[in-house]
């Protein structure tokens, strides 16, 4: 899986925008998979009519279950985590499926967490509250974002 990371710095202000590089928009996946039935529903009717009425039941099976996937896949395409530190404030955005957390604080009251032999998330944590970051960087980048992110919030 590809990922995007941008990244941009302007007058003290850092922003990373996270996300996955999805190649199909939901329309796309959409026509896409009504193409694919179709087709399964075409083969599966044309066999029927030659007397193999049970490839139908196992067709309707294989859509159902393809359906599924392209849901679960497309509701996490949309997926991102955006990180906005700028001196005083420090903005942190993540939309995994429908649940969007925010964090915005103080960058002087947050720290940075990573371990890079446990391959876990960075974790920016002010206070009691903790945000997993990074899930959607390659676990070979993780370590270059976490060392950015302290940057950022000493203000370098």
């Amino acid at each position: 899986m590809q990922y995007e990371w941008q990244y941009s710095e302007q007058q003290g202000r850092h922003q990373w925008m996270l996300r996955r590089n999805c190649v199909l928009t939901p329309v796309q996946l959409g026509g896409w998979f009504l193409s694919l039935a179709l087709v399964s529903l075409g083969i599966a009717v044309a066999f029927a009519a030659h007397g193999a009425w049970l490839v139908v039941p196992f067709a309707v099976v294989e859509i159902g279950v393809l359906g599924l996937a392209f849901v679960l896949y497309a509701r996490h395409a949309g997926d991102y985590e955006r990180i906005v530190a700028e001196p005083g404030r420090l903005m942190v955005e993540a939309c995994r499926g429908d649940a969007v957390q925010v964090l915005q604080c103080a960058p002087s009251w947050v720290r940075v967490e990573y371990e890079p032999r446990a391959r876990g998330p960075i974790r920016l944590v002010a206070g009691q509250q903790k945000i997993p970051v990074g899930s959607l960087v390659p676990d070979h980048r993780r370590a270059a974002l976490a060392q950015q992110l302290r940057g950022a919030l000493c203000g370098g």
